[in-house]
């Protein structure tokens, strides 16, 4: 079995997920695994040392042409180094740490037209066709195909007798890439600008442990006020969205919205086709961001991941989203029509009270189960928390999880990136547990506890 696997250097190592994606197709019996990745010289390096874990070849995409690449651009100059390895199977990881898009995979299986199945949690079966557990349940789908796939194994090390290989470096000759269709010029997404993120601040007031409880009380007799979305000054006439999730946003840019039913992409790209929509918005769940990507592919358009703003002067639409790990917001524009994005939507519960973990309350996770149960509130967790498996993904707050609106939201041990208080922007009060003093969250908090989170929880249970 041929087994491609792509993956991204992120600040010269290699992105997380895509170590996950090699390590996958090293546990495959009697697989020749080739490892492609697109970027600097200097990503050489990188490869060099994966050429010791017994992968057959190493490839290093890179040509002055390529910088600047968007996720179109990027899976454009992929597929064409694909095509000539001619594999059974493509693994990816879901996405990459910087970027966070998760775009790629998708768009990359798209234009190789290949099936695909993304956010795998296990291969179960490879024979002719490939069965997985992902987090939509058993999928299997036939030969060739594309799958992405979480962060679920630790890449191995190689043997100390290991010996360092070739890698073979292609440039846009080598992959006959058309010139316009890479990098920057190929690219349908620029950022306009970036800039540090302010919305959703909040004065925090600082308490004491014991006040914690009477806080909660308080916070809970207060009526719940709905967030808005901020209409733009000018707006379209029309905008489709797929699914009624985006609803409350699109009318925030434009007098109309057309409601499109989730199906095929090659339908919805079909009717963009015929009826020309200047937008085309999707919700940021795990259908949206599996085919919104293939349907980009299909139209040589341009897509925003995991917008949480937007804004038109009745022609542009302007997409606002967390960038570079989450230190910043970036503005971005799409220059070619349909623009599309897949939107950041409150999640659709009754939640009154969340009591979520971050990385910082790994070892107190199952004080906060108890103290959850005991004030009858619900569970979540920081990506962080998943990402150590001590959490389930359908728990995770934040640009890659859910957003949410409860009327009491209690973090702890949570740090406050960008990725996380975006997603908890429509809490009415939000309460803050961390012992560090100068972590983020505090900013974005109503009120906070400075302490250790065993501290402050094991005088109420």
């Amino acid at each position: 079995m041929k087994i491609v696997v792509c993956v991204k250097p992120v600040n010269e190592e290699m992105n997380p997920f895509d170590e996950c994606a090699l390590e996958c197709a090293l546990r495959i019996e009697n697989a020749e695994v080739t490892v492609i990745s697109m970027g600097r010289p200097s990503t050489v390096n990188m490869l060099k040392r994966l050429t010791r874990l017994g992968i057959k070849r190493a490839i290093l995409l890179t040509d002055p042409a390529f910088a600047g690449a968007d996720t179109l651009a990027t899976s454009y100059v992929l597929s064409l180094a694909v095509q000539k390895l001619n594999p059974d199977l493509i693994i990816c990881g879901r996405q990459s740490v910087d970027g966070d898009t998760a775009q790629v995979g998708p768009c990359l299986a798209q234009m190789l037209n290949m099936p695909q199945i993304t956010n795998v949690l296990s291969i179960d079966h490879i024979n002719g066709e490939i069965t997985c557990t992902s987090r939509m349940g058993k999928e299997s789908v036939k030969l060739p195909a594309l799958i992405t796939v979480e962060r679920i194994h630790v890449l191995r090390f190689p043997s100390i007798r290991a010996k360092t290989g070739e890698v073979e470096i292609w440039n846009a000759k080598d992959i006959a890439a058309d010139i316009a269709r890479c990098g920057l010029k190929g690219s349908p997404t620029r950022v306009i600008k970036t800039y540090e993120y302010s919305a959703g601040k909040r004065k925090c007031k600082f308490i004491q442990p014991e006040e914690l409880m009477d806080v909660i009380q308080q916070e809970k007799t207060k009526e719940k006020v709905k967030i808005d979305f901020k209409p733009s000054e000018k707006k379209f006439d029309e905008v489709w969205i797929v699914g009624e999730e985006p609803k409350d946003i699109a009318l925030s840019i434009a007098d109309k919205v057309r409601v499109i039913e989730r199906q095929l992409p090659e339908n919805i790209a079909a009717l963009a086709r015929q009826y020309k929509p200047k937008v085309i918005l999707w919700n940021s769940d795990s259908w949206g961001r599996s085919n919104a990507p293939r349907v980009a592919a299909l139209l040589q358009t341009g897509l925003c991941a995991d917008c949480t703003a937007l804004e038109t002067d009745g022609e542009k639409l302007y997409m606002y989203r967390p960038t570079f790990g989450g230190s910043l917001m970036a503005k971005i524009e799409c220059i070619t029509l349909p623009q599309m994005a897949t939107v950041r939507t409150t999640a659709n519960t009754q939640d009154e009270i969340i009591v979520a973990g971050g990385r910082g309350a790994k070892d107190d996770f199952d004080l906060l189960k108890q103290f959850a149960a005991k004030i009858g509130a619900s569970l979540g967790a920081s990506r962080g928390l998943v990402d150590l498996g001590l959490a389930s993904y359908d728990m995770q707050i934040g640009l890659t999880g859910k957003s949410v609106s409860p009327k009491i939201y209690l973090a702890c041990g949570i740090f406050g990136s960008i990725q996380h208080t975006c997603a908890i922007e429509q809490a009415q009060t939000v309460i803050a547990v961390n012992k560090d003093r100068n972590a983020r969250i505090f900013e974005y908090a109503d009120y906070g506890i400075v302490g250790e989170i065993r501290n402050v929880m094991e005088r109420y249970l």
